[in-house]
């Protein structure tokens, strides 16, 4: 499924209104963090309950009838949707932490960003050979942070399941940089 095609939460608007509605919730700011970037800031769609469960329900529409057996969210806003998510397919919750915050053992990787270079981390027990896990998170821009979670689920032996992501910043190409695994957005930008 690509970011064009139809996510409808079952029981709601047709998917237009869905997405309108989750537009309308979400704040532009121009020039932040510096000139020329417009950030898409979700904090006022966090503040509308109804807005928020909209979101979670359309996030978890593609998986519905092949759950996957858990989700991983990607600090720190992918813990918001993912914690969420996981609550709504009634999977378990896995954290891809910032190195040094996860307080056992833990496998990391590093991956590029647009200017540099960053890693993750998540326990070496959160994932089980052969686990399907959703990897979660609120943006999908270059697709670095994203291709990183990736690589741990698999490293420590799961299946990718899919990649989603309330926004996606179309023209950076994040999407590319996830190779053939499935990606889904809810709002192309």
């Amino acid at each position: 499924m690509r970011s064009e095609d139809a996510i409808e939460p079952a029981g709601v608007a047709p998917e237009h209104d869905v997405r309108d509605r989750l537009r309308n919730a979400i704040r532009d700011i121009p020039d932040f963090p510096k000139e020329g970037i417009l950030f898409r800031d979700i904090t006022t769609l966090l503040l509308d309950p109804e807005a928020h469960s909209l979101a979670v329900k359309a996030l978890a529409e593609p998986f519905r009838n092949d759950l996957p057996d858990q989700i991983m969210g990607i600090e720190s806003r992918g813990f918001i949707f993912g914690s969420t998510l996981a609550l709504e397919l009634g999977v378990g919750f896995i954290l891809a932490r910032k190195p040094g915050k996860l307080p056992g053992p833990t496998l990391s990787v590093s991956y590029d960003l647009e200017y540099g270079s960053d890693s993750l981390e998540v326990h070496k027990d959160a994932i089980q050979p052969g686990s399907k896990v959703l990897v979660v998170d609120d943006l999908l821009a270059t697709g670095g942070t994203a291709k990183g979670a990736c690589e741990l689920v698999e490293l420590l032996g799961g299946h990718v399941a899919g990649a989603v992501f309330l926004i996606e910043l179309t023209g950076l190409n994040g999407r590319e940089l996830l190779g053939d695994r499935s990606v889904y957005s809810i709002l192309p930008y």
